[in-house]
């Protein structure tokens, strides 16, 4: 039995006792019945108080797990947070970083054109000024031809 049926079971015997009369409402009891009540009620008691404690330290830990599991879970994701919040730090500067190098190769690019077209453009003068040259050259080699063979 439980406790709290050995209690009701004490109140019963008390409230179905037969009362004495002259004497203030005083009842009599057999000693015996609430002897061997009062023996059970010492008996199971511990045994209840150690399911109790039980109950109660299994709950503390179970509290604690969650506890735990819960930090757990909170530590997990700020470490997440912070590992996104650098992976996109370091996209900004990749992006960035691509960018200006970018502009770079643009700016490098155009230099050598404009480097490129100056040397064609030089060499194409030196060419046209040296057959410009040599077009003089033949044309009074030509007029020469011309004035000799006239004499």
């Amino acid at each position: 039995m439980r406790v709290d049926e050995l209690i009701q079971e004490l109140q019963d015997l008390v409230a179905d006792a037969k009362t004495m009369p002259l004497s203030g409402g005083k009842v009599i009891i057999e000693a015996d019945k609430i002897y061997d009540i009062l023996d059970e009620i010492q008996d199971t008691l511990p045994a209840e108080v150690r399911q109790a404690k039980n109950i109660v330290a299994d709950r503390s830990q179970i509290i604690a797990e969650a506890k735990k599991e819960a930090d757990d879970i909170i530590r997990a994701a700020e470490e997440k947070k912070k590992q996104m919040i650098d992976q996109s730090e370091i996209m900004r500067e990749a992006k960035a970083e691509a960018a200006e190098l970018l502009n770079d190769v643009k700016a490098k690019a155009s230099e050598m054109r404009k480097a490129a077209n100056d040397y064609v453009e030089n060499v194409m003068k030196r060419t046209d000024d040296a057959i410009t040259a040599q077009l003089t050259e033949l044309r009074k080699t030509r007029q020469n031809l011309r004035i000799t063979k006239k004499s």
